[in-house]
């Protein structure tokens, strides 16, 4: 079987994922970990100007759009480009249990930092147990109900 290889498709692929085309950007890397009742997400996105971020929450789907535009002029010959630049987006899926109201974003040396508070009923609670005669006999009369009848007779 003959295979027909080209040695720079896999480059390409690479370059597509890493740089993003016009139709998919370029996806923002990420670390997210829990610290007591908050998520942090931190999301590296340097060189962008913060008034270009642009954060929505629509349901339970956070989406983090930021533009990095080339800082040289238009008379200017680029000799090497290795910076991306251009649209980077990232959609993250929140869980029920998440405060998507009280989001706090923060944008500090190219790393763009959101606290997402776990919401008040996410948190864990102490459950009460009844406890007296009352709660026995209501617990003895369903336990009863759920015998079956007729069996091994």
């Amino acid at each position: 079987m003959l295979m027909r290889t080209d040695p720079f498709r896999d480059l390409d692929r690479l370059t597509q994922q890493v740089l993003g085309t016009v139709a998919r950007p370029a996806a923002v890397p990420i670390d997210a970990y829990r610290d007591g009742d908050h998520f942090i997400v931190e999301m590296d996105v340097p060189g962008v100007d913060a008034d270009s971020i642009n954060l929505t929450v629509e349901k339970n789907v956070l989406s983090v759009h930021a533009e990095r535009r080339r800082t040289t002029g238009e008379n200017t010959e680029l000799l090497v480009s290795e910076r991306p630049h251009g649209i980077f987006s990232r959609q993250l899926f929140l869980g029920d249990s998440l405060d998507t109201d009280r989001i706090d974003a923060q944008y500090t040396n190219g790393v763009l930092t959101l606290r997402l508070p776990v919401a008040e009923r996410a948190k864990p609670r102490r459950i009460s147990i009844a406890s007296g005669e009352t709660a026995a006999g209501s617990i003895a009369t369903h336990a009863e109900e759920r015998v079956p009848t007729g069996v091994g007779a």
